[in-house]
């Protein structure tokens, strides 16, 4: 018999490298409807040194992604544990974590995400739910993006919901089916380029709403083959190294007008992923705080009502959803639609490990 009420923590590191995030959250589940808690939150920002490792593990020998899925199990287990210290949380039913992705080659049947070996849930002593693409590789599918599922079941009041993080990515209902892929890459460049000036990041889009915008740039990053493609499809960070980066390299042109210019192309291929132009469109991540960003996506979509939600949901939304990912997985439920990663089936994905 399945509970009504569970107490986790999720814990998501994305591309854009700002850190691990990491939610305490309580679900209830009554009349098959879903509600949830977000208690206590907080991003644990990364050293330099393990910023380094993270964007350039890529390149690494498998030998060398040995060693490193070993000491990011060891960190990842760390901020885990002082969390949980930190805000005295007890009792909970599992801490559900996605780990970071250094691989990501679905059309190779292959992805890696370090952090999840088994020996995190001895070193936390707590159930830990992780590991949650590899086996809808396995079963053919993208392995991306898993958040969909929690869209429809926790934010199914807006038509659409963005996600705008190191890539955004888009999940809607069309003919019953819950639809969702990458659209393009976000703050991985923009942080590039915002790096580049001793930035972390573009507040606000301050620095690129300076620039002016390069056409001929702005074809070719238009023209580029993902685009092209129907979904399902997903991004990883080899695209931008391989295809994105490459391209605006070949570019004579200043930092700002490079920002100004891929900021453009974000919110032109944001529109064009919408089949219907009007309706709600519910922005989350980091992107959302991207102020020009979001003026030229509303330009490009001037009938959307855009909502971003308050700042726990909007920084938070991933940490939550791989809660429910790991809460579906404990009750042995469907987490991973074959309508969003073009998988065989459906499947309840995932690994779980016990302290014991």
């Amino acid at each position: 018999m399945n509970k009504e009420f569970y107490n986790l923590i999720g814990v998501m590191s994305g591309t854009s490298l700002d850190g691990v995030d990491l939610a305490h959250i309580q679900f209830e589940i009554k009349n098959k409807q879903w509600s949830f808690k977000i208690l206590e939150s907080e991003t644990v920002p990364y050293s330099t040194d393990w910023v380094n490792q993270l964007k350039t593990a890529v390149d690494f020998s498998k030998e060398n992604l040995e060693i490193l899925n070993q000491n990011y199990t060891q960190l990842l287990s760390k901020i885990i544990v002082r969390f949980i210290e930190k805000y005295k949380i007890s009792n909970l039913d599992a801490v559900c974590s996605h780990g970071h992705t250094i691989l990501h080659q679905p059309q190779n049947g292959f992805t890696l995400q370090i952090g999840n070996l088994p020996e995190i849930a001895t070193l936390t002593q707590q159930k830990i739910v992780c590991d949650f693409r590899i086996e809808d590789v396995h079963l053919g599918g993208q392995g991306a993006p898993l958040v969909p599922i929690g869209d429809r079941i926790l934010f199914s009041k807006y038509d659409y919901c963005i996600n705008l993080g190191g890539f955004s990515n888009i999940s809607f209902e069309e003919n019953n089916q819950r639809i969702a892929f990458d659209i393009s890459p976000v703050n991985t460049v923009l942080n590039f380029y915002a790096n580049q000036l001793e930035l972390n990041y573009d507040n606000k889009g301050q620095i690129s709403k300076t620039g002016k915008i390069n056409t001929e740039l702005l074809s070719e990053l238009n023209a580029l083959d993902f685009y092209q493609k129907k979904h399902p499809k997903s991004l990883g960070f080899e695209f931008v190294k391989e295809a994105v980066l490459p391209l605006i390299e070949k570019f004579n042109i200043s930092i700002e007008d490079k920002l100004h210019t891929f900021t453009e192309h974000i919110a032109l291929q944001t529109a064009l992923a919408l089949p219907t132009k009007k309706g709600s469109l519910f922005i989350t991540g980091g992107g959302a705080y991207n102020d020009f960003l979001i003026s030229r996506i509303q330009h490009y979509l001037p009938e959307m009502e855009i909502i971003i939600p308050e700042n726990k949901i909007l920084e938070f939304k991933e940490a939550l959803i791989f809660a429910l990912l790991g809460v579906l997985k404990l009750r042995d439920e469907i987490n991973i639609l074959s309508s969003v990663t073009g998988a065989k089936n459906d499947h309840s994905s995932g690994i779980i490990y016990s302290a014991d």
